[in-house]
């Protein structure tokens, strides 16, 4: 096999074991940034190539969690699908005016901001209070906002932030929160893919290649998810954003 086929198998490999982890535990994104970026991408381009790999698995999981987002009342559904979709622009264009040397030196800071977010997350997300008596009630559409804008800037551990921002603002019923994490991650993902591709930023072969990878490892991860253990997952997952944020500091310091 000559160098190039093992680049587009390896990025071919990172994105379906990315849709294998989504599905399961989430933390895809740890596989698939640093895959494209050992692939000669440069960091900020390989931030946007990744963010359209992993978006596929947001809209199936939106779609098929559509009982749960009917009882949110349509206002409020409204008014936050808004501010996930403004977030995740206004933080795609952060990303796109930051300068390649600046984003570079943050990506290992960013990697373990992540991991440490997807280790601690499920402390976070049993916290969540009922209604008034719940932390960032009042706090809740300047949070998402917030929550949004990291989104849309660098994707890793988005999930576990939107699951803490909801069950701390009031949302006790847990699947209706995976639902609104769901559609709020696909909305603010798709405005930022919109934002990367107006600038040219996304490596459009390589994420081509990589949604159909994806795709289909979301598609067996959703079976394995029925027999495997989520801990187990999560374990690995934990394990491979500390490699790479080690990695990623000795590259910077190198």
């Amino acid at each position: 096999m000559n160098e190039t086929a093992g680049i587009w198998a390896l990025l071919g490999l990172a994105a379906y074991a990315a849709g294998v982890l989504n599905a399961i535990a989430g933390g895809g994104s740890f596989l698939t940034f640093p895959a494209l970026v050992f692939a000669g991408i440069s960091p900020i381009s390989a931030n946007a190539t990744s963010a359209v790999a992993v978006s596929p698995g947001y809209l199936g999981s939106s779609l098929g969690l559509r009982r749960e987002l009917a009882l949110v009342p349509w206002p409020q559904l409204r008014r936050e699908m808004l501010i996930s979709a403004l977030g995740g622009w206004f933080g795609a264009m952060l990303l796109l005016v930051t300068p390649a040397r600046v984003f570079s030196g943050l990506v290992p800071w960013l990697l373990l901001f992540a991991t440490l977010l997807f280790a601690l997350g499920p402390r976070w997300v049993r916290v969540g209070a009922p209604a008034a008596d719940a932390p960032l009630v009042r706090w809740r559409a300047p949070a998402l906002f917030a929550v949004s804008v990291y989104g849309g800037y660098f994707n890793g551990g988005l999930g576990i932030l939107l699951m803490a921002l909801y069950t701390l603002a009031g949302e006790s019923r847990l699947p209706v929160a995976n639902a609104l994490k769901n559609l709020n991650s696909f909305l603010l993902s798709l405005l930022s893919v919109a934002a990367f591709a107006w600038a040219g930023a996304i490596a459009w072969p390589q994420a081509l290649w990589m949604m159909a990878a994806a795709t289909l490892g979301g598609y067996h991860g959703a079976r394995l998810a029925r027999w495997l253990s989520p801990r187990w997952v999560r374990g690995v997952v934990i394990m491979t954003g500390t490699v790479m944020s080690v990695a990623f500091f000795a590259r910077s310091f190198a």
